[in-house]
């Protein structure tokens, strides 16, 4: 009989959680610091950050091969490494990004792990958590606001020409009827019609700006630079031409302070901010992994989708931006990864074949690759499932030897930590080795397109960077702004390394073409776009909250 294993929600309700104040107690927090939201939830103040503690302290970056549109499980690693890096008596926080809302009604689901290695309330988290998001959305629509009522004024108007307006509204969820809308009908007194659109919350750039942010000054400041578009005599527009900035900042009071939460074994989790990592910077906020490791001597944090996207973004914005010296990278890999990158189809990834897997390896090995270029030698979690062979293991393990990195199997879903010791211990090593010394992949004041051409032809493995004779003309723009010693934060898409996602495995002879720029001048980084970037994801066929139900009791079933 085919053993039936419990979903993650059975497995996170069966959990008997810990008071948030012993969890906090753990990290010497007082009582009387946390911000308590029930029993299991709190907020933290910023006042316990310290720069001294951050820098003695060990910083842990998880991020992946090319994934499979199912993910690889780099939630579920970094909890399970934790709880790993907890039992071998490493006082260890895991700092994650907060789901959002659209993928969790979507198709790809929540992300507090799973398995036996999940944060909790699992539910909480998944749903509105402690508000942050509906905090990031109403900031950003409060300036949508400003901006259709300054158009409208007769008394104050900036003269903002409204077909030059790049600013849009967000929502945190998956909507694919607001992605262009025309708003302002209905007669002079709704306002002024114009084209304008949703983006999902996760995309707005006041929840890069919350990530970005050193403390709560830097916030306002930051949310004053947001480019809002230009006058009809072509001068540009700004959040603080409007006054906006101390309104949004003030919507953000809360949400700026990192949240506190448990692993299934009653180990610190702290939780916040959730940018996506193909369109944004795809990290938690600077200030959640500064406080976790000014509470903790180790943190481990994880970067979206393959090291290509948030692991790139993670190295070259995050810590060159918030002075942080990550000491060592886990790379998750799945058995059905290399195979989907070996050529197997969909219905094919939990096929055994070594042929596959031996295929797809080149494109983990690109990975690898990249992760040394910033003076970093990974170590490759092998995160398992019941359809992996002992052969197909053996050969990862490998041919990873032979790049002179471990290859550990990863049994954090099925053991929680007892299963992720030996990955634990791999990393420690790897760190007291002393032989990782982090550093960017390029300087910052170099122009845009060698920023670009860098990331292009280092990271991607391209021959070559096209420009679009819109996005020649936004580089002039970006020049005539003055934003030009700005990181690249690039917009891509995850399934491939160029920005064809047909191309799998490690392509080669192949050139990527920037289709447009968007600029984040309050976040802080230029955007290319590498073909028909999605700001608002629609619903698949069948979504998943069709299979979601809520009892009398309140009891949730169905939610992953």
């Amino acid at each position: 009989m085919k053993k039936k294993f419990l979903t993650d929600i059975e497995i996170a309700q069966q959990c008997e959680m810990i008071h948030i104040k012993d969890i906090a107690n753990k990290l010497c927090i007082e009582e009387d610091d946390l911000e308590m939201y029930g029993k299991y939830k709190a907020k933290l103040p910023l006042k316990l950050i310290d720069e001294n503690k951050i820098k003695s302290n060990h910083l842990i970056l998880v991020t992946a091969m090319t994934p499979t549109p199912a993910g690889e499980g780099k939630t579920t690693t970094s909890i399970g490494l934790t709880e790993g890096m907890n039992k071998i008596g490493r006082k260890t926080t895991v700092v994650l990004r907060e789901p959002s809302l659209g993928p969790v009604f979507g198709i790809k689901g929540g992300a507090a792990g799973g398995g036996y290695s999940q944060v909790v309330p699992m539910e909480d988290i998944n749903l509105h958590f402690t508000g942050d998001f509906s905090a990031v959305e109403k900031s950003n629509n409060l300036l949508s606001a400003l901006i259709d009522n300054n158009i409208q004024s007769k008394t104050k108007n900036l003269g903002i020409d409204p077909r030059t307006i790049a600013w849009k509204r967000v929502m945190d969820m998956n909507d694919r009827a607001l992605r262009d809308i025309v708003i302002g009908l209905g007669g002079t007194a709704n306002g002024v019609p114009r084209e304008d659109g949703f983006n999902i919350t996760p995309a707005s750039e006041v929840m890069a700006i919350l990530c970005m942010a050193e403390d709560f000054e830097d916030l306002k400041r930051r949310l004053g630079n947001i480019y809002i578009g230009q006058t009809f005599d072509k001068k540009p527009v700004y959040a603080r031409d409007l006054k906006a900035e101390n309104a949004m900042a003030i919507l953000l009071k809360d949400a700026v302070k990192p949240n506190l939460v448990q692993t299934m074994e009653g180990n610190p989790a702290i939780i916040h901010g959730g940018p996506f990592a193909n369109i944004a910077q795809g990290t938690n906020t600077i200030l959640a992994t500064k406080l976790g490791l000014s509470v903790s001597d180790y943190v481990i944090t994880e970067a979206g989708f393959g090291a290509d996207l948030g692991a790139e973004k993670f190295l070259n914005i995050k810590c060159v931006s918030g002075g942080l010296k990550p000491e060592a990278v886990v790379v998750v890999a799945t058995i059905r990864a290399l195979r989907h990158h070996g050529g197997a189809t969909a219905d094919e990834y939990n096929t055994a074949s070594a042929e596959r897997v031996s295929a797809g390896f080149a494109n983990l090995e690109k990975h690898i690759e990249n992760v040394k270029k910033f003076g970093l030698n990974p170590v490759v979690a092998i995160n398992t499932f019941p359809t992996d062979t002992n052969e197909e293991v053996k050969l990862i393990q490998n041919k990873c030897a032979k790049l002179g990195v471990q290859a550990i199997v990863a049994k954090g879903w099925a053991d929680g930590g007892k299963g992720m010791t030996d990955l634990a211990e791999a990393v420690v090593s790897e760190i007291e080795s002393g032989k990782n010394n982090f550093e960017s992949l390029y300087d910052w004041n170099i122009s845009v397109k060698d920023k670009i051409e860098t990331i292009a032809s280092e990271i991607y493995g391209a021959d070559g960077v096209d420009y679009s004779k819109q996005a020649l003309a936004d580089l002039a723009k970006i020049d005539q702004l003055g934003l030009n010693a700005l990181p690249i934060c690039m917009a891509k898409t995850q399934k491939s390394f160029s920005d064809n996602d047909k191309l799998l495995g490690r392509p080669d002879h192949f050139r990527i073409t920037v289709r447009e720029f968007e600029f984040a001048a309050g976040a802080g980084f230029v955007i290319p776009i590498l073909g028909k970037m999605m700001r608002m994801p629609g619903l698949p066929a069948v979504p998943a909250s069709e299979g979601m139900t809520i009892d009398n009791n309140g009891k949730i079933t169905g939610l992953s």
